[in-house]
Parts: structure tokens; sequence; C-alpha cells
């Protein structure tokens, strides 16, 4: 009685190798057969349609997008899909929930990993750490100068951080020891102040219609010649070409990013000639141990909403 048909163990379709964590849990729970595009690269869109067709469970990243063209592939079987990603703006979310499927996704988990590393791009980017190592391996470091390489420091400064879901706030706890004296908060005060006053603004909000662009030609003239910009966001937040010409005009002082568009970025974009741009590819969750808990997270995730569960963490849709 204990065994199972393979007829009746529900398909689930992987987009992607995932860490071994996440793929011992479906493949140990017995419930599903599992397919997977085992390799590091993106699934090419043809295999994704091809892959997905009559799938019960569907576990995806950011990196892929699921629209209608993808759910039809998918068929009538779907009740499920778990994105290993905190960010869902590569979902047709409304489409989605016409159909009454289900959404997973990886929230807290990696709110800790994204703000240590929003911090150490802030730090690296006012203080000009990809400059000085290239100064020391190009032959540029000779004698002691006053002013060689000087940069902005976060004691004594204001601090602004656009978004203050729980990665904002993780953000904003971890630059308070720095010795900053204020930290401003859009929602809790008019956004125009925030970037007059700030010296540092963070980006740390989700990509909704209002968010697409915000950060453009308007809003990097409102900020002080000496502020750093930082986005650990999406991308789409920046209006990129109104950033390179920010920067490149010293209207602001310098830009360190996490996410762009596209990514990743082409090697011959205006914004990698500049020096005072430090671009990061996408790295904000990247220890092992948080991409591990993802995995694990999302994989629960899938199987609670194949068995019809409730979810260690669903999507309110």
């Amino acid at each position: 009685m204990m065994m199972q048909g393979a007829r009746q163990l529900m398909k689930v379709y992987v987009t992607r190798r995932i860490p071994q964590e996440g793929m011992k849990i479906l493949t140990e729970a017995g419930v599903c057969k599992v397919s997977v595009w085992d390799s590091d690269e993106p699934v090419p869109r043809a295999e994704l349609l091809k892959g997905v067709a009559g799938a019960h469970g569907l576990l995806c990243l950011l990196s892929d997008r699921i629209d209608t063209e993808v759910l039809d592939a998918a068929g009538p079987n779907l009740k499920v899909i778990s994105t290993l990603s905190v960010g869902f703006d590569h979902l047709a979310i409304n489409e989605i929930k016409k159909r009454g499927v289900r959404v997973g996704y990886t929230p807290d988990v990696l709110t800790d990993a994204t703000a240590e590393l929003t911090v150490a791009l802030l730090l690296a980017t006012a203080r000009r750490l990809p400059e000085g190592i290239d100064e020391v391996k190009s032959g540029g470091w000779s004698s002691w100068k006053p002013l060689w390489l000087c940069g902005y420091g976060l004691s004594g400064s204001t601090v602004g951080v656009i978004g203050l879901g729980r990665i904002g706030l993780a953000i904003a706890r971890r630059l308070k020891p720095f010795g900053v004296k204020r930290l401003l908060y859009s929602g809790r005060m008019p956004l125009d102040a925030l970037l007059t006053e700030s010296d540092f603004i963070v980006v740390s909000c989700s990509l909704t219609p209002e968010t697409q662009g915000l950060c453009n030609k308007e809003f990097f003239s409102k900020m002080k010649n000496t502020a750093v910009f930082i986005n650990s966001s999406r991308g789409s937040v920046v209006n990129q070409e109104d950033l390179y010409e920010a920067l490149s005009s010293g209207q602001i002082a310098a830009a360190g990013l996490d996410v762009t568009t596209p990514e990743p970025l082409p090697t011959d974009h205006p914004l990698l000639t500049l020096k005072n741009c430090v671009i990061l590819p996408h790295i904000g969750s990247a220890t092992y141990s948080t991409r591990g808990i993802m995995a694990e997270l999302s994989a629960n995730n899938l199987l609670a909403g194949l068995s019809g569960a409730a979810m260690p963490s669903e999507l309110a849709l």
C-alpha cells in the first residue's frame, strides 16, 4: 500500500540547478517527480515552455519571466509557483491569481545578507575602494598625498533610506553604529526633503509602477553634489542615462549599484567608464548559508502548495 505508482507522482519543474539543500527536500519528499534544467545558466525560453508542460509545481528564479505564455504552456495542472527570491516582479501576478495558482517566495531569510552587502557597497563606494585597489595594481600608488583617494565618511552624516521594508530597516540598523547623526525614511517625510538633506541615499524599495524610474534626472538634481547614491533593490527603479549624466557632470559624488538594467550589464555600458560608479553583479543575498536556506524555503513552499497545506512563506495575492 505504501508504494505509489509513478502516475500518481506530481510533476515538478525546476528552472535551474539550485543549492543541494533544496533539491534534497524535493527528491526525498516522495510526492513529486522532479525535472531540472540542470545548468547554472538560465533556461532558454523554448526549453522552459516545454519543461513546464503539465507541471503541478514550478520552482523558478527571478531571471525567469513567468507570463501568460508560460502559464498556458503549463496548463490546468499547475497548483503552485515557488520563486527562489524575495522579489516577484518577474511573475504575472494578476494572471496567476486569476488561475488560482498559489505563489511561494523567500522573504526574511535574505534580509541580513542583503543589508550587509548594501553596507559593504556603500562603504566601498564612499571610500573609493575599487579605485584604490586599481591604483595599487596599476602602479598609481606613489608617495602619501593629503587628498589622494579621499571619499566620504558616515560619521556625523545624514542617511536617507527609500523603502523602509525588511531590508531597508536592516540597512538602517547596521548604519546607525557608524555614527550616523540622522536617519531619514521616505514615508516619514517628503521625498524632496530626504533628497536635499541626505549625504547618503540608499534605495531598498520593491519595484512597483510607482517606483519604476523613480531615480531620474529630477531626483538626482535635488541631491547634494557630495551625496552618494546606493541601489540594492531593482535596476528599473533607476533611470541609468540620468544617473550617468548626474555622475559625469558632478551633480552627485558617486553611486554604488548591486542591480542594473539589464542584468548582466553590457561591458561597454557608459556607467562602467566612470570611476565614481561601483557596480556589483546582483550579489545581495550571496552567502552560502543564505542561498542554502532560500533553496530549502522555496522547496518547502512548493511541497506545501502541491499538498494544499499552509506554506511557510506564501505571497498574499
